[in-house]
């Protein structure tokens, strides 16, 4: 997870294209023609044995004739001669290298690594089309087509769809702040790109071509940090049902890798999307509507038709149009003619003058309820589209910022889109595709809610919940199973893996494989009963007869128990049937049934499945996952996601479910994945959910030796609440722990407390205000790069305050760690700010960082003596400036001691 030399790669002094050629329709030679034509303003220099001259410049023989190192090299020679290249160029100085080559083995990959990991020379590629900067000038690809000067970024792993992204943009006259085909990324991936993206001042959104992602935790991390700060919309491709066939639970069978990637993609608060095309129209609708928070949607337009088509493509999205209210309806009929439509969509006929378009944009201004509106306009010979568009525009923002657009037709209503675009407000060619871009809006939101959440593993599942949790119990059950050289768990061991875990089940007995003795049971707990077969070899019961449910009497238990044994034998010989579970069957009125599972994803590992539950699970299909850790937020949406919620919400004379439970069942999962990296998957079905809570009436559990599972694999790093420690300090009790996005709104009255010049000796500048997603950085932080240990305590009302905070930021190979440290101005000098280094220092050792540094101006002689007490000091190599760069070794015996 690196930015470092990647401006080097994005934005260089110097270029060599080794390999540059004369020879026409070769990589060699287009890759040399489209950096001279570019408009690149440094030395662009050529590397090719075969020639001295090229296009009236010198062509150098070798890498080490070169007058001075290139920042950049393109390498399109054979294969076997790039890691030798590489290491040449790394020896020169050259800080970035783009590999065009095709054909590199796994061996070749390996050694071109090898050749560039001792100068941190950085690989775009190989095999891949190269990058495009317009900004710089810079066009070190071989695609047959330029990119315009623009702020949308692209980053695609196919370079074919780079090449005809290019072609299409160009036609749409779409500008890009940078171009780069990843190819085989044997170095940069997308988490570099992200990084790198995140805080380029040229980039408005970053769009994104994906068709695999092989560094999961790194991915994740880099898009939540880069999605905090501008839009992230991502094509994925590769939607593939295989590999789901042979999965042992329904979890396996529905949890595809599909579906992982659209969880992965949502709880990053990135937007995924299915074409190319919509790339763009999202990166419109986020760039200049992404303020609105409208979930309804009011459409106003000048013809009735087009009005209803954009109400059925409403439906068809699941976009809720907006209700207008009486009061509403009754100020419309005062400002629009009589015929009117009285609803939503509001057609306000088309003679309509600028007049009464104004006077209906503010009355649906005044009404709140009225959402985003949609202003759809089809030209008319009355008045001028363009002359609409300028009345429009000029509107107060608070209108404006509810307000996008479709101007239908093409030369007529041209200069309206531009003032419209001009001014900052949204515009669509369609009706349909505004109201898609609406939906994707709305998507991009809920994403963006889940991106701020950071739970625990360990979420303390609303209320006491958390400690009936028996993990302990859990633990020994998967241990005697895995002893006896099994994986799949009996149904009275999972139910007792769950029990132990707080979930709560249908009590169940076993009995051996006689029909007499699972009668006596049922008198024993009661009719009705339902009876199961035993079999460590069947984990779909009812798919061999494996379930009889309502069985009300004695005789009828025996029967059903001598016909199950005899049909399991017949359809399953190779299954040993070692017994029977009789339980008292369940009825809840107003029970709906639901699956909760996991499985272990390949590429972004645990995940959790919810949805509609039952013996047809895989034909309803209703059912959506996420990726742990989870909270009570995340379980929430995680619900909502499905058709079943709107069942457990209730309906009619139907009371809602207790939805609390179901909840509360979703984290009590999500920790067990945490805490027992055993569980390979986990299956709950059916879980009946009713207004008296929720119960398991089956499950199945499959165990791993390999420990396939647990924190350690989750895609996100769950929330280090282990780091949590109160201590006391000047008579006051603290605690001391890692910061979360919830401390958003402390850490803004933390900021009230600093004195300027306070400020200004620890990031030397004096504001003490900032904008909302420089706050956001501060408190939604990536615990996997950064560490940020804030000290909370009691305020004189009772109220939490933040009174100091310790950063550091650790490289990506965690060989240093930058760190800063302030507290409140009233509290300084009184050992706050060496207790919180403190405990800063403790982690980063325990966590292998090697060393600490540190860069303070010379008059912050305060900082530059708790530092010295630290054990940091000056470093080898002094700053120009009025600062003092000071360095500490982590790992050294001496400091340990």
């Amino acid at each position: 997870m690196s930015i470092r030399n990647l401006d080097s790669l994005l934005d260089p002094s110097s270029v060599v294209v080794i390999g540059a050629s004369p020879r026409l329709a070769s990589v060699g030679a287009t890759v040399w023609r489209n950096m001279l034509t570019a408009g690149f303003k440094g030395p662009v220099m050529a590397v090719n044995p075969k020639y001295r001259e090229l296009d009236g410049q010198r062509c150098y023989a070798r890498v080490d004739e070169l007058p001075q190192a290139p920042e950049l090299a393109v390498i399109c020679t054979p294969a076997p001669t790039v890691a030798a290249l590489v290491h040449e160029l790394g020896s020169r100085g050259t800080k970035a290298a783009v590999v065009l080559t095709a054909g590199l083995t796994a061996s070749d990959k390996q050694a071109v690594r090898d050749a560039a990991r001792p100068y941190l020379l950085r690989l775009l590629g190989p095999n891949c089309i190269g990058l495009i900067a317009p900004h710089a000038g810079l066009n070190a690809s071989f695609s047959h087509v330029g990119a315009d000067r623009g702020d949308l970024a692209f980053v695609s792993q196919s370079g074919a769809l780079v090449t005809a992204m290019l072609d299409w943009a160009r036609a749409q006259r779409i500008g890009f702040s940078q171009v780069v085909s990843l190819g085989e990324h044997i170095d940069v991936d997308f988490g570099d790109m992200l990084d790198f993206l995140a805080t380029d001042c040229r980039t408005r959104a970053v769009l994104m071509y994906v068709e695999s992602i092989e560094s999961p935790r790194k991915f994740m991390s880099a898009a939540r940090a880069a999605a905090r700060n501008k839009p992230v919309i991502v094509v994925k491709s590769g939607r593939s049902e295989r590999g789901q066939r042979a999965a042992a639970s329904h979890t396996g069978a529905l949890a595809g890798a599909d579906s992982v990637y659209d969880a992965a993609i949502s709880r990053a608060g990135m937007l995924r999307v299915d074409t190319l095309q919509d790339l763009f129209l999202a990166a419109e609708t986020l760039t200049r509507f992404r303020a609105n928070r409208s979930e309804r949607l009011t459409i106003l337009t000048n013809g009735g038709g087009a009005g209803v088509m954009a109400a059925d493509a409403a439906a068809r999205s699941d976009v809720p149009l907006a209700e207008l209210s009486a009061e509403t309806v009754s100020r419309l009929d005062a400002v629009l003619p009589g015929n009117w439509s009285q609803s939503n969509p509001v057609d306000i006929i088309g003679d309509a003058p600028v007049d009464r378009y104004l006077r209906a944009f503010e009355v649906l201004a005044d009404d709140p309820q009225a959402g985003a509106v949609l202003f759809i306009h089809a030209p008319t010979a009355i008045v001028p589209s363009a002359d609409i568009a300028r009345a429009v525009a000029v509107m107060p923002k608070p209108l404006t910022g509810r307000l996008f657009s479709s101007w239908l037709g093409g030369q007529g209503v041209a200069e309206a889109r531009d003032v419209f675009s001009q001014a900052g407000i949204a515009g669509f060619a369609t009706p349909e595709d505004a109201v898609k871009a609406f939906g994707m809006l709305r998507a991009y939101h809920r994403n963006q809610e889940e991106l701020i959440e950071a739970p625990p593993a360990d979420a303390s599942p609303l209320g006491a919940a958390a400690a009936s949790m028996d993990i302990k119990a859990a633990r020994q059950v998967i241990r005697d199973v895995l002893d006896q050289g099994r994986e799949l768990l009996t149904e009275p061991e999972a139910k007792a893996v769950l029990q132990a875990c707080g979930v709560p089940v249908a009590s169940t007995r076993t009995v051996a494989a006689d029909p007499q003795m699972a009668a006596s049971v049922a008198d024993e707990i009661g009719y009705p009963v339902v009876l199961k077969i035993l079999s460590p070899e069947i984990s779909h019961k009812s798919d061999v007869g494996g379930v009889v449910l309502g069985l009300d009497h004695r005789d009828a238990v025996v029967e059903a128990a001598r016909s199950m044994l005899e049909r399991v034998a017949r359809l399953r010989p190779d299954a040993r049937r070692v017994g029977l579970t009789v339980q008292r069957q369940v009825r809840r009125r107003h029970g709906q049934e639901l699956i909760i599972g996991s499985a272990v994803d390949p590429v972004f590992g645990p995940v959790i499945l919810f949805g509609q539950g039952g013996t047809a699970v895989e034909l309803v299909a209703d059912r959506a996952i996420a990726l742990p850790p989870l909270n009570e937020p995340l379980a929430r949406s995680l619900v909502a996601r499905t058709r079943v919620s709107r069942l457990l919400r209730g309906w009619r004379d139907v009371p809602p479910a207790d939805l609390e439970s179901v909840h509360r069942t979703l984290i009590q999962v999500s920790q067990m994945l945490a805490d027992l990296p055993e569980l390979a998957e986990i299956d709950i079905n059916p879980l009946i959910a009713s207004p008296e809570g929720v119960v398991a009436l089956d499950a199945r559990i499959r165990v791993t030796a390999q420990n396939a599972g647990g924190a350690a694999r989750f895609a996100i790093r769950p929330y280090p609440a282990e780091l949590v420690e109160t201590v006391v300090w000047k008579g006051r009790e603290l605690v001391l722990r890692p910061i979360r996005p919830d401390d958003e709104l402390r850490h803004i009255e933390f900021l009230t407390h600093l004195d300027p010049e306070d400020i200004r000796l620890r990031i030397f500048y004096t504001r003490r205000t900032m904008e909302r997603s420089e706050l956001a950085r501060l408190t939604q932080i990536d615990y996997t790069r950064e560490m940020a240990f804030i000290a909370v305590a009691a305020g004189p009302d009772g109220l939490l305050q933040t009174l100091g905070v310790a950063r550091a930021m650790t490289d990506p190979d965690n060989i240093s760690a930058e760190f800063g440290v302030i507290v409140r101005s009233e509290l300084k000098g009184g050992g706050l700010g060496r207790i919180l280094m403190d405990k800063l220092i403790r982690y980063l050792r325990a966590n292998g960082t090697r060393r600490l540094e540190a860069v303070v101006l010379q008059e912050n002689t305060r900082m530059l003596e708790m530092a010295r007490r630290l054990g940091l000091r000056d470093a080898p190599e002094q700053p120009e400036f009025d600062t003092r760069a000071l360095v500490m070794d982590l790992q050294d015996e001496a400091a340990l001691a």
